[in-house]
């Protein structure tokens, strides 16, 4: 028996209701959940099913029939991931009351249960690039969404105004958000709210040639560069690829030594070079904090023939990461993003004020860091080794999830320098003070994160390995209504409400799509007030390939690398 119920929201009517899922021979039950149809937005009751060593999500429309996409191509690391699975603190002051069925509420509502780690503020859809996959960019959209800084100030406040953890890190995206001359102001603005890391999602192309603009954006307060980075190859990197010797040229002029490679990852066009990108990372270890894989985001329609061509899943990209770079990052070196609660909770226990937590679902993304070992400066000459190789990690969570929590509160520690200084010597269980690199001084960075705590004692810790991760956004296909309540990240918009990512780009003509409609400026209206030269070709990057291969820059960053990959 169906029983229906129907809403409407953005003019969109929404459906609830439809058969439970059944199990078939050979499958077993992991849990339950919710789903949507990607027809029709129907919201479904789902099961999550392993079935020959890979998970799976099952759902059936009344009207569409049976949706089952893959979920973890590794059942075992899926399951190993589920054991850091923790709940949220929630949100103390939700943003908008509870009207609607999650998905559809956002946000956020009295249903959310982690808070905001990071929020997005979209600052323009206008686009000095027009690449093929992208969906979000003026031209397309037919209309200028620039938000004002008065709007923007007001997003800010409202995440700074959120508890019980007030917003600490925002990302400025786009878009191409170099396109605003007031993207200082705006850095400013955040700065003065309280906004501890401002990051900056960008393709890097007019800082690869402004050197005085990226000084100006780190002078302000530009943490982290968030940069488009699908391969080392012009192949598999047509976005970038000739600009990023001098851009990184540019950021060691600016001392911006902090740049988070960001490759969106698709089966069958970038995932053979997953090694050379982080071997890529490793050689720039001076300004290259990171590397942030994007497992695809599979959207608009498409028959399953498809989806199985181009999708690849978190498991997929571990695997590959190992076999490309000779076994140096296994697969038992990652870990879920919710094994680190435990460590930010022993924190909040000896200070008595929260820090975030990354409560998301453990299948959201995984992670883990490496130190650069770096003996020359031929590629041969670099190695990476995971943190695991010499510390515990495992076994130091654990003991700060079962024991230091129940010491702390039973009123053994009376002050939480004790509590730290026990914990440093417990640390010496944990390493293997016979494999910690020699320059790396861990006791002292370690002793620094727990007695100050705060960004500068952090930022030492992470200035000295690598942090390398993956985030697996969710599309219609393989959307877990429970991943939604639990997102981290999110949007800032200028109604005030804070929409988690995988409701505000997978339901984009619920959120995205509509909200910015709303606020937007008619192309033909914003030529009159800004001029013709400030939208469509008249900022479209055009350029000479010949000129940027016979410069040093290039012959310096690319020579070894494509090297390897050309091999």
């Amino acid at each position: 028996m169906v029983h229906e119920v129907k809403f409407t929201i953005a003019s969109r009517e929404i459906e609830i209701g439809g058969p439970e899922p059944e199990l078939r021979p050979g499958e077993k039950l992991v849990r339950r959940t919710a789903s949507l149809c990607p027809e029709c937005y129907r919201i479904l009751p789902a099961i999550v099913l392993e079935r020959d060593g890979a998970i799976w999500i099952r759902r059936v429309c009344p009207k569409h029939g049976e949706i089952e996409e893959i979920y973890w191509s590794d059942a075992e690391l899926y399951h190993r991931a589920m054991e850091w699975e923790i709940k949220g603190l929630g949100i103390d002051n939700p943003q908008v009351d509870l009207k609607y069925p999650c998905p559809f509420n956002c946000g956020l509502c009295s249903l959310h249960t982690t808070c905001t780690a990071l929020a997005n503020i979209v600052v323009t859809n206008r686009c000095d690039l027009s690449c093929w996959y992208c969906f979000f960019y003026a031209e397309k959209a037919g209309f200028v969404y620039e938000p004002t800084l008065e709007q923007i100030e007001y997003m800010l406040k409202v995440a700074r105004d959120l508890r019980p953890i007030p917003v600490p890190a925002i990302q400025l995206t786009g878009g191409e958000p170099t396109l605003r001359d007031d993207l200082v102001e705006i850095v400013r603005i955040a700065k003065r709210l309280g906004v501890r890391h401002v990051q900056l999602n960008t393709n890097g192309i007019r800082l690869a040639f402004d050197l005085d603009y990226l000084r100006k954006l780190r002078s302000e307060g530009v943490n982290t560069l968030y940069l488009s980075f699908d391969g080392v190859t012009p192949e598999t990197n047509p976005k970038n690829h000739w600009e990023i010797p001098y851009l990184f040229e540019n950021c060691r002029a600016a001392r911006m030594t902090s740049v988070v490679l960001v490759p969106t990852v698709i089966k069958g066009y970038n995932d053979h070079e997953l090694g050379a990108i982080l071997k890529f990372a490793a050689m720039n270890i001076d300004i290259v904090r990171g590397v942030n894989y994007q497992p695809v985001s599979l959207t608009g329609r498409m028959p399953r023939h498809e989806r199985e061509k181009f999708r690849i899943t978190i498991p997929d990209v571990i695997r590959k990461i190992e076999e490309q770079t000779e076994g140096q990052i296994a697969r038992e070196d990652w870990y879920p993003t919710p094994s680190v609660v435990p460590l930010a909770r022993f924190l909040s226990l000896i200070s008595g004020k929260w820090y975030i937590e990354f409560t998301n679902h453990p299948a959201c993304g995984m992670a883990t860091y490496v130190y650069v070992e770096k003996r020359g400066e031929k590629l041969e000459d670099t190695k990476m080794i995971p943190i695991t190789r010499f510390i515990d990690a495992e076994g130091f969570l654990e003991y700060l999830r079962e024991k230091i929590p129940e010491v702390y509160e039973a009123g053994k520690f009376t002050k939480y320098i004790k509590a730290i200084d026990a914990l440093l010597k417990l640390l010496t269980k944990f390493i293997d003070v016979n494999k910690v690199p020699k320059d790396l001084n861990l006791r002292k960075i370690l002793t620094k994160i727990f007695i100050k705590r705060n960004y500068k004692a952090l930022g030492e810790f992470h200035y000295k390995l690598l942090f390398i991760g993956m985030m697996h956004f969710m599309d219609l296909y393989n959307y877990d209504i429970d991943r939604v309540r639990r997102c981290c990240i999110h949007y800032l918009v200028p109604d005030g409400r804070i929409i988690p990512f995988c409701t505000f780009n997978v339901l984009s003509d619920i959120y995205r799509d509509y909200i910015q409609e709303k606020y937007k400026v008619p192309l033909d209206e914003w030529v009159k007030i800004k001029g013709s030269h400030t939208v469509g070709p008249a900022i479209k990057y055009r350029r000479n390939v010949e000129k940027l291969v016979r410069g040093e820059a290039y012959r310096k960053h690319y020579e070894e690398i494509l090297k390897l990959v050309k091999r």
